[in-house]
């Protein structure tokens, strides 16, 4: 090789390093890019009989610096700390929600206590008694107001969830456009890799993990994208969406399905069709990111802390009707009652194949238990009630009718009588919608039964009761058949149970943004881009081009040289 080759192939070299440093320095700031490097290697030798001389130098190749198993950690990090950080967020409105106790239930609570004891020291005072109604309203007012904000936290997870997985779709679609696009590159520049695109993609792994936790594994120079449990969601340039579904179980509830391919035919002409079909996932399955943080906050806190609303409010209204109900107004009359509330609500799986209904009531405050339920019929077996808090379950036949469980009263339907199909489910929630529903519904004060012994407007002995539920154990919130906590007990473990949960939630979040900020340093000390380093390879690329650039100007003197020999 000529001194003229060898000194255009060093140009061309140093070029390329400067053009690459360059782009380096650019792309400091953008997300995703990864530093780029030029691999070179010698051109050969060749043997001139008196010894192996150098041809030069070429360009191998433009390389990313990457670790795969390092971009990984990152985004599996990635994916915990944004599930942390919804749970978190989310979590921390509850406990802002419940944790004053200068106003809100408690104070209305203590009130409505106080008002039922001046209503015991003087039964035939209008003016106890109409205090005692005006904060019965209070009570009301600040527990359906507590339970429309938990309402309104429930619709806006319902509105994220549809967001998310929108999102979600797009990194999916993205990533299926960018095998595509990656693939061709490879096999149109002999097996250059296209880095632009690569640093793209996995680029938009990190946004989807973001979002839901992914895994992803090589498929030539594709990659295929799968949950963390297996499910595919991109394969090549084929994407299997995530859609947002309502739930069979519970017509509120907006959920997470995968789809699959499923192939019909067509029965008269023999023509073969391949569609997707949306399966729910079992929400406890998807792990990571910000759609697993805002599932597990709903079944974990959300619908715990409504329960339990629900089940206080039970407590008050049941407790409250029950003994007003014993005893006589200030008319003489038999009482009736305070506060009326809802029954328990019953969604029947919209997968069922019979369209039989199951319906409950409450029977006795002091049971029950501020579960959820779901009840399963077979036909071999009868019905199955599990409770969905516990775990614990108990079966009936399928004539059994109506039966008493943990404060209530389930009517299950006679297949004999009714459509019911083995498999059918319903979802039985006592206390989810509890606090929604409650009214006070006595208006006149001479209503409050004080007495138990008709036309005796002084008699206490009734309204005295009532006061005693201030500091009875009537509830017993599943502790087995005898009740062990006080009204005010339940609300105490409601709001503790809360600051328990965002307490464990803020210290998960540091954990996850520890180790995400560790992640990413690792991540960065390998792909980043630093600037004083891309500076001292400027002023060694420019050296490099200068001396090369020289060696053309030695071998232009050398040839000048020659010529005037020659002359």
């Amino acid at each position: 090789m000529s001194l003229y080759s060898m000194g255009l192939s060093a140009i061309n070299t140093a070029n390329t390093k400067l053009n690459t440093t360059a782009n380096n320095i650019n792309n400091a700031d953008t997300e995703g890019y990864s530093r780029q490097t030029v691999v070179v290697t010698t051109a050969g030798a060749v043997n001139t009989g008196n010894g192996y001389v150098g041809q030069g130098v070429k360009v191998e190749t433009v390389s990313r610096q990457n670790n795969s198993y390092v971009q990984n950690q990152l985004a599996s990090a990635t994916s915990s700390q944004a599930e942390a950080s919804t749970y978190n967020t989310e979590i921390s409105q509850i406990d802002n929600l419940l944790g004053s106790s200068d106003e809100g239930i408690s104070p209305a609570l203590q009130d409505y206590y106080s008002s039922v004891q001046a209503v015991a020291s003087q039964p035939s005072d209008t003016a106890s008694r109409q205090e005692m109604l005006g904060q019965a309203e209070n009570l009301t007012a600040q527990i359906t107001s507590t339970q429309n904000t938990l309402n309104e936290q429930y619709d806006n997870v319902n509105t994220q969830i549809d967001s998310l997985v929108d999102q979600a779709n797009g990194y999916l679609e993205q990533i299926a456009e960018l095998n595509e696009e990656i693939t061709a590159a490879y096999a149109s520049s002999s097996g250059q890799a296209p880095n632009h695109l690569l640093d793209e993609r996995d680029q938009m792994v990190l946004n989807l993990n973001e979002i839901v936790g992914v895994k992803t594994t090589s498929n030539g120079n594709s990659i295929d994208v799968t949950t963390a449990n297996g499910q595919v969601l991109v394969s090549g340039s084929t994407v299997y969406p995530l859609e947002a579904v309502q739930s069979s179980q519970d017509p509120t509830r907006t959920t997470v399905a995968y789809t699959t391919p499923v192939t019909t035919t067509d029965s008269a002409t023999g023509n073969k069709s391949t569609d997707l079909m949306a399966i729910e996932f079992d929400e406890s399955k998807l792990s990571g990111g910000s759609l697993s943080g805002l599932l597990s906050f709903r079944s974990e806190s959300l619908d715990e802390t409504r329960n339990d609303l629900g089940l206080l409010t039970a407590g008050i209204a049941l407790n409250y009707n029950e003994i007003n109900n014993a005893g006589y107004t200030l008319d003489g009359q038999a009482g009736g009652d305070i506060f009326s509330i809802g029954e328990p609500v019953v969604y029947a799986n919209s997968k069922n194949q019979g369209d039989a209904q199951v319906t409950a009531s409450f029977s006795d405050a002091s049971k029950l238990t501020g579960a959820d339920y779901d009840i399963r019929y077979d036909q071999a077996s009868g019905y199955t009630i599990t409770n969905l808090k516990d775990g614990s379950s108990n079966t009936y036949s399928a004539s059994a009718g109506t039966v008493e469980l943990d404060g209530l009263s389930i009517s299950l339907p006679d297949p004999t009588s009714q459509t019911v199909a083995s498999g059918d489910s319903w979802s039985l929630q006592p206390t989810r919608n509890g606090a929604s529903t409650l009214q006070v519904t006595l208006t006149d004060p001479n209503g409050i039964a004080a007495s138990s012994v008709a036309d005796e407007k002084t008699n206490n002995s009734n309204a005295l009761k009532m006061a005693q539920l201030q500091t009875d154990k009537s509830m017993s919130q599943g502790d087995g058949d005898a009740a062990t906590q006080t009204l005010t007990d339940i609300y105490t473990q409601i709001v503790n149970k809360v600051g328990v949960d965002a307490q464990s939630s803020n210290s998960s979040l540091t954990v996850a943004d520890s180790l995400l900020d560790q992640r990413v340093s690792e991540q960065q000390s390998i792909s980043g881009v630093n600037l004083d380093e891309e500076n001292i390879d400027l002023l060694q690329f420019e050296e490099q081009y200068q001396a090369a650039s020289q060696l053309i100007t030695v071998a232009n003197e050398l040839f000048d040289t020659i010529l005037a020999l020659g002359s």
